[in-house]
């Protein structure tokens, strides 16, 4: 049994097979899953878990190189556009309909419990050397 870290395996298992500009995404419960990209389904109810406790976990495991949002986050989202804000600089933004078209691209897409509006993001993998 993994004594630490991430314990679902599901996503352990896509970030360690993901390689530099590889993305995964962080979805409310609301997205659309494209088909053929893997569903990692962590929701319980509405608002569990959330969509930061995803983010604040998938952080700790993943080089991130980039994040890119629906620009609506800004103005629909605002709380949690400015937590993201926070965590990452430089953060790049879309129409919600061209994020929704770059998540087919996505090694696996994973479904968070958030029911607050545009609460999606796409992280890009980096390297570590």
């Amino acid at each position: 049994m993994k004594k630490q870290g991430m314990l679902n395996s599901d996503i352990t298992k896509v970030i360690s097979d993901m390689g530099h500009t590889d993305t995964i995404v962080i979805a409310d419960c609301g997205l659309p899953i494209p088909d053929g990209v893997k569903k990692i389904d962590l929701a319980l109810k509405l608002g569990t878990p959330s969509f930061l406790d995803v983010l604040n976990e998938l952080e700790k495991e993943l080089m991130i190189e980039s994040v890119t949002l629906a620009t609506e986050i800004k103005t629909d989202n605002e709380p949690l556009f400015l937590a993201i804000k926070d965590k990452f600089s430089g953060c790049s933004y879309v129409s919600h309909e061209t994020f929704k078209k770059k998540t087919e691209k996505a090694k696996a897409i994973i479904r968070t419990g958030e029911a607050s509006p545009y609460a999606n993001i796409i992280l890009t993998s980096g390297v570590i050397f």
